[in-house]
């Protein structure tokens, strides 16, 4: 016999850990603490890493201006290819669907600079290494930072990010979603349960 209840979807079960407002306030700090930790502001670069490292990088630098009257440098970075878990065929069909290659865009030279990569959520490590590498091949900066909005544990390389809004710990069948505006029409952070729970 059927109640007419229909199961829950991920999105229904997800918890909001952040909201819009949260979310802004996280952003704030960061910007706060990349002004206190970098004195010479005018040597700094922020580097997202797509897609939404990139939407943060840009609101990262309009709270920077706004709070220091410095506007940073701002560049995008695509790790499609230098991911070790993404394999190109040469004229063959792919096995697998393949990812989607965005612009890597930066218009300042990097020797001199500290690079702050900026993305979501920092999990295994795996994406920060694969774009310390990309960035690497445009140029050798001083320093490179990493900021993110979430570190939800897991690492399997020796990376920490530098300024984190949130240390949210998860089970490896968990996931931390962050949503913007600018991509997903609504700011706020997720927990999306294991499949099944």
């Amino acid at each position: 016999m059927t109640t007419g209840a229909r199961p829950a979807s991920s999105s229904e079960a997800a918890r909001i850990l952040l909201d819009a407002e949260a979310l802004q306030r996280t952003l704030h700090r960061i910007a706060h603490e990349i002004i206190e930790a970098n004195a010479d502001l005018g040597c700094v670069a922020l580097v997202g890493i797509h897609t939404r490292g990139v939407s943060l990088a840009h609101r990262l630098r309009r709270l920077i201006a706004e709070f220091s009257g410095v506007e940073v440098e701002l560049g995008t970075v695509d790790i499609t290819f230098y991911r070790d878990d993404v394999q190109v065929r040469g004229g063959e069909a792919p096995i697998h669907p393949q990812p989607l290659v965005r612009a890597t865009k930066l218009d300042f030279p990097l020797e001199g600079r500290t690079c702050i990569l900026v993305d979501d959520v920092l999990y295994t490590g795996r994406t920060i290494r694969a774009a310390i590498e990309a960035l690497f091949d445009y140029g050798r900066p001083d320093r490179v930072q990493l900021a993110v909005v979430a570190d939800r544990g897991h690492r399997e390389l020796p990376i920490r990010p530098d300024y984190v809004g949130k240390n949210l710990p998860t089970s490896r069948g968990e996931r931390i979603q962050v949503q913007l505006v600018e991509v997903d029409e609504v700011d706020r952070v997720l927990l999306i349960p294991e499949e099944g729970q």
